[in-house]
């Protein structure tokens, strides 16, 4: 029985904190009624007995008493929590109304008491209605959103496009660099070709036997 109860306070906890954005340590105001409970029911020390229910470190909060003008206690925790519980506080309370009330808000998850134990009142069935229809409008873009997201797209296809030109006008680049090396050094291999090909060769003279030997064609050309 324990530990159903225990899982199902788990399961509750969850659901504030994923819905609603509840964080450690949490936050638990408490009134007059159920302070009283605690008292009489010898429920101490009570930041533990709050801490085991939530299964997490709290802090316990209680209202003020100097109001400039009298209120009752549950006109005092409803101005507290106002209309969406901004300080995500999780209440404590014995007053059967407090809680009809509380349900009626979105995120405020209630606690009491029921003998020497404590509970924790699962969500109402508008605080589901109320996470899910938020879900549902965090899950769909606004106009604005939509428009953002449309001139992202754009101007990533834009620099996409400017890169793809931008390779191509580098690798013609690169072609007509590499054709005029080629060129040039086809012009160079020629000209040094021609060089070699054209060389006049010098007359050669040889001495045999102390007898001078011109090769033929010195000798046309002094005939």
């Amino acid at each position: 029985m324990r530990l159903k109860k225990h899982k199902r306070h788990r399961k509750v906890v969850r659901f504030y904190t994923a819905c609603f954005g509840f964080r450690e340590p949490f936050k638990v105001l408490c009134d007059g009624t159920f302070v009283h409970h605690l008292h009489v029911n010898s429920i101490t020390p009570a930041n533990t007995a709050l801490s085991s229910i939530l299964g997490a470190t709290v802090k316990i909060f209680t209202t003020r008493c100097d109001h400039e003008k009298r209120k009752s206690a549950v006109a005092c925790i409803m101005e507290i929590i106002g209309e969406d519980n901004p300080e995500h506080f999780f209440v404590a309370t014995q007053d059967a109304d407090l809680r009809k009330n509380l349900q009626e808000v979105p995120g405020v998850p209630v606690i009491f008491g029921l003998r020497n134990a404590l509970l924790l009142e699962p969500p109402s069935a508008f605080q589901h209605q109320f996470a899910k229809s938020t879900e549902e409008e965090r899950s769909h873009m606004t106009e604005f959103e939509a428009k953002m997201l449309r001139m992202k797209k754009k101007n990533m296809l834009a620099m996409e496009e400017a890169r793809k030109s931008s390779d191509v006008n580098g690798s013609e680049g690169d072609l007509g660099t590499l054709a005029v090396m080629k060129t040039n050094s086809g012009k160079n291999g020629t000209e040094v070709k021609d060089k070699v090909q054209f060389k006049r060769k010098k007359a050669k003279v040889l001495i045999h036997d102390h007898i001078i030997i011109f090769p033929s064609c010195y000798l046309d050309s002094l005939l």
